[in-house]
């Protein structure tokens, strides 16, 4: 008995951390949503059935979908590549190298995208040098510039979980397949694949999620013209001071969030049970 109140003892402040931090506030969120003055559903009716509030929705989750498959394409790729490389300096360099995207601000990042793809950024200008263009592209100030900024944001997250799980798969496996008779692309897609589909499954959800929630990103290379969920809360509450319809929206962003999660479990449950078959 002893032994359980210490245990107790130490998880009880923890335990209070979690709730005070983090569960209250969601909490809290989720009663001020109900609080409309045009009832308890007020809020989520006007969010449902307003046309531009819609379209915001749809938009943010294109944009985060898009970047999620983007990230997760561009991500194995690069992890296989850094797996596969034969030197260990090599290895170690290559990670350094994705590793720094961490150290730079993301606002020193995202505001660099507008001297590279500006009306009279570097890629323009090379264009227009070299005659391939008569006017300026259109590159940033809509979906493909926030679409290059997330994914330039977000890649590192994707690729260092996959060469984690690309490190800790037993190489004897690979190479028993091919002591059978197994040729090098069955190999990959037989034996490799499906060992690294959990951590590409876990980056790609993570990378949508965070793309949800993205604000300083679509502010700037978006220039107001490419909405996003988190650019409209900002709006609701500092400029409308319209507390309930944000709670709404942030509540369903909730929701869409514990779904994907759901789903995500049961997509690894299930590649987990074919790998084990």
């Amino acid at each position: 008995m002893a032994g359980l109140l210490r245990r107790w003892a130490f998880t009880l402040p923890l335990l209070a951390f979690i709730v005070v931090v983090f569960d209250m506030p969601v909490l809290r969120m989720l009663a001020i949503s109900f609080e409309s003055d045009a009832g308890p559903l007020g809020a989520y009716h006007e969010l449902l059935t307003s046309p531009a509030y819609l379209r915001v929705m749809l938009g943010t989750f294109k944009v985060a979908l898009a970047t999620a498959l983007i990230c997760g394409v561009l991500g194995y790729v690069l992890a296989y590549w850094i797996y596969s490389l034969i030197s260990a300096r090599l290895r170690m360099a290559a990670l350094a190298l994705v590793g720094l995207s961490f150290w730079i601000s993301i606002l020193v990042r995202t505001y660099a995208w507008i001297v590279v793809l500006g009306n009279n950024g570097i890629v323009n200008r090379f264009l227009l040098e070299h005659g391939f263009i008569a006017s300026p592209l259109p590159l940033i100030y809509n979906d493909l510039g926030v679409l290059v900024g997330t994914v330039n944001l977000l890649l590192p997250l994707v690729v260092l979980p996959l060469y984690a799980a690309m490190s800790g798969i037993d190489r004897r496996l690979t190479q028993a397949a091919r002591s059978l008779g197994a040729k090098d692309l069955r190999v990959f897609w037989q034996v490799f694949f499906p060992l690294t589909l959990p951590a590409l499954l876990a980056g790609c959800m993570l990378i949508f999620i965070l793309t949800l929630g993205f604000l300083v990103t679509p502010a700037i290379l978006g220039g107001n013209r490419v909405p996003m969920i988190a650019t409209v809360l900002d709006s609701l509450i500092n400029v409308l001071s319209d507390w309930q319809l944000a709670a709404a929206l942030s509540s369903v962003l909730l929701l869409v969030t514990l779904m994907l999660y759901l789903i995500y479990k049961q997509l690894t449950a299930r590649t987990g049970a074919g790998a084990s078959a």
